[in-house]
């Protein structure tokens, strides 16, 4: 009887934790409508009286815009996909107590890494997408370890080095493309990749595949890896307190290392499948793919949860998506950034608010 009463006990525990770490984040997302709510009424010229018919036209036209008809639903689905991949990417860093700025760079490391790999002719299917993946998997890995080792063995910022490593990434990307036989001329572009090293796509004509099984796959390994094996372990023991973690007997600086390894190994992935599913070739970057900085806010709203990453994204996804659908209809698409970045402020909020109450009883246990 007592081993029952202590696995519901735990399992009550585990709950509780569960809707207390979930309880934040929704009460983001509801504060975010409900003051986005006030610039339809300003778009559309409703008075205040109307705030509910107004907040009735914001949802409508999200839905609408996110899963209203099949192809704005494979829109959907081709937006949510990256974001997936970005935001576990993210969360594995934040998990180990890192801040990876770089996981736009990565991604592009990865699309590279695919597009060299797409052009391979004579391969079979399967086997050629499994190279693809493994090379945005070394590519984007080789790229996040880099700043890792730096922060590791150096003790240099991970934030500036990766900030950096973005924009040699993307200069990389962009002379492989424009001064090199690789780039196809006159185009700025790599070659079209071989058939073989394209991802099924669910309908012609758009670009929602089946990488978002793989998406949804990795972000179930790594919510495994972190909480039920030993190196997820030491991963979180890390972020939580390396000195405590090193006085474990834990190997601080490899932790680091692998930490960034895998979550520019993920954001590399992302890349490739993005390239092998959707783009089919890589043009040159004037900017970063803005991915890389959405993903942040995914692994920010799911607590670095890479399970949570997946409904995560899946809002921002949606958002992203709709936003045409917004406009059309009179309401400015900068709605649907303001809702992100309430929800951030909110989210970010809610750590600082923990960080002090944490330094707080600190103090206390000290004057005690």
């Amino acid at each position: 009887m007592n081993k029952v009463e202590n696995k519901n006990n735990d399992f009550v525990n585990i709950a509780k934790n569960a809707l207390k770490a979930l309880a934040f984040p929704f009460f983001s997302i509801i504060v975010s409508v409900f003051v986005a709510v006030f610039f339809v009424m300003w778009a559309k010229g409703y008075s205040i009286l109307q705030y509910f018919s107004a907040l009735g036209d914001l949802f409508g036209l999200i839905y609408k815009g996110g899963f209203g008809n099949p192809r704005v639903t494979f829109v959907t689905i081709s937006e949510v996909t990256p974001l997936i991949f970005t935001g576990v990417a993210n969360a594995i860093a934040f998990k180990c107590g890192l801040f990876n700025i770089g996981v736009g760079g990565q991604f592009i490391l990865g699309m590279i890494a695919a597009a060299i790999v797409g052009t391979i002719p004579g391969l079979n299917p399967v086997l050629h997408i499994i190279l693809i993946i493994l090379a945005g998997l070394i590519a984007g890995g080789i790229w996040g370890g880099l700043p890792g080792y730096l922060k590791a063995k150096v003790g240099t910022n991970e934030v500036i080095n990766t900030i950096m490593m973005n924009y040699i990434s993307m200069a990389l990307a962009n002379f492989l493309i424009l001064r090199t036989a690789f780039g196809v001329a006159g185009k700025a572009s790599t070659p079209t990749i071989q058939k073989s090293a394209q991802l099924h796509r669910f309908v012609s004509g758009s670009g929602a595949n089946i990488s978002i099984f793989l998406a949804i796959a990795v972000a179930i390994f790594i919510f495994w890896l972190l909480w039920k094996t030993t190196v997820g372990y030491e991963i979180r023991a890390v972020g939580i307190n390396p000195y405590g973690a090193e006085y474990g007997g834990i190997n601080v600086a490899k932790n680091m290392v692998l930490a960034m390894m895998l979550s520019g190994g993920i954001a590399g992935i992302g890349g490739a499948t993005h390239v092998a599913g959707v783009l089919h070739n890589v043009k040159d970057f004037m900017v970063l793919p803005s991915y890389g900085f959405d993903g942040i806010a995914v692994a920010l709203l799911a607590k670095s949860n890479p399970i949570g990453c997946i409904a995560s994204a899946l809002l921002f996804g949606t958002l992203n998506s709709s936003s045409r659908t917004l406009q059309l209809n009179g309401i400015p698409k900068e709605i649907v950034y303001l809702i992100q970045a309430i929800i951030i402020i909110f989210v970010a909020t809610d750590y600082i608010v923990k960080y002090f109450s944490e330094k707080k009883k600190k103090g206390a246990i000290a004057n005690e």
